[in-house]
């Protein structure tokens, strides 16, 4: 217990924290809305399209982060402009910008020597490397997406359940659409560190998958995601420190066990539920 306390007075443990405040707050609120747009399978094709842009700065000796953004941020847009402009199917068009990010990374990392260790923080994740800087950008981000969902709440509501009201309505639906997908590729980017490129789609799955068992409101689930998405992110921190292991595999084990302990328990309650009605309804 005595270890547990003295980490609340590292510099490394303060900083994932704050990564891991920073970070529940991007992933649940995004996460939600990548999950009522249905469009997990492009947040996955946008994940693996950063790793070329994180080989890319390593190889011309820039921020990896700042070069996944770039790279994130394209290959968002361009998923988006390919499926609505030229026509591709979608699935393909993911695809195609999935398999050019990987490779592009694969190559650059073959071409720089000595940042094999570095690129694996990067696959799985390393809550306790964040620096202060990247803190500072999830800390940007994180006021941005608050801001961005208090204003224009409700034309994003209507663009993520029926697009087609929304246009006919008047709302710019390409415009908040290209501006959702910037805000998903950010995300994704700026929380790597935390759980790598391998397990980030978990971080803006699991946490909604759990509050959709409370609550169908997309406000309340927003904010429920953000909840559980810190509480896996904090409890699997100290787990990973108790047990030597990687963080980011293990604040997916918590997010993992604590929705299947609620999906149990509100199951169990509702089975109690309906065998006490069907008593009650027997005895009359």
């Amino acid at each position: 217990m005595g270890n547990l306390l003295e980490l609340f007075h590292d510099q490394f443990f303060i900083n994932a924290l704050w990564a891991s405040f920073f970070a529940a707050i991007t992933c649940g609120i995004i996460g939600t809305y990548v999950v009522a747009r249905r469009m997990v399978f492009i947040a996955g094709g946008v994940t693996h399209a950063s790793y070329g842009g994180i080989g890319l700065g390593y190889f011309l000796g820039l921020n990896p982060i700042v070069g996944a953004a770039v790279f994130s941020v394209f290959s968002a847009l361009g998923i988006e402009y390919f499926t609505n402009k030229v026509k591709i199917r979608q699935d393909s068009s993911i695809a195609m910008w999935w398999s050019l990010g990987m490779a592009v990374g694969i190559i650059f990392m073959y071409l720089t020597p000595g940042y094999a260790s570095s690129f694996e923080n990067y696959l799985f994740g390393s809550i306790i490397t964040v620096s202060t800087t990247e803190i500072y950008f999830m800390a940007a981000l994180s006021a941005l997406i608050i801001l961005v969902f208090i204003f224009f709440f409700r034309p994003i509501l209507y663009v993520a359940f029926d697009p087609l009201f929304a246009k006919v309505t008047g709302l710019p639906v390409r415009l908040v659409n290209y501006s959702m997908m910037c805000l998903v590729a950010l995300t994704i980017v700026l929380n790597i560190r935390v759980v790598g490129i391998v397990l980030i789609m978990s971080l803006l799955t699991i946490p909604q998958a759990t509050a959709n068992i409370f609550t169908k409101t997309f406000s309340k689930m927003m904010w429920l995601s953000v909840l559980f998405a810190f509480f896996g992110a904090f409890v699997g921190l100290l787990m990973s420190f108790v047990t030597d292991m990687q963080s980011g595999a293990t604040i997916i084990i918590v997010l993992i066990t604590v929705f299947a302990i609620c999906k149990t328990v509100v199951y169990l309650r509702k089975s109690l539920r309906k065998k006490s009605s069907t008593r009650e309804t027997s005895s009359i």
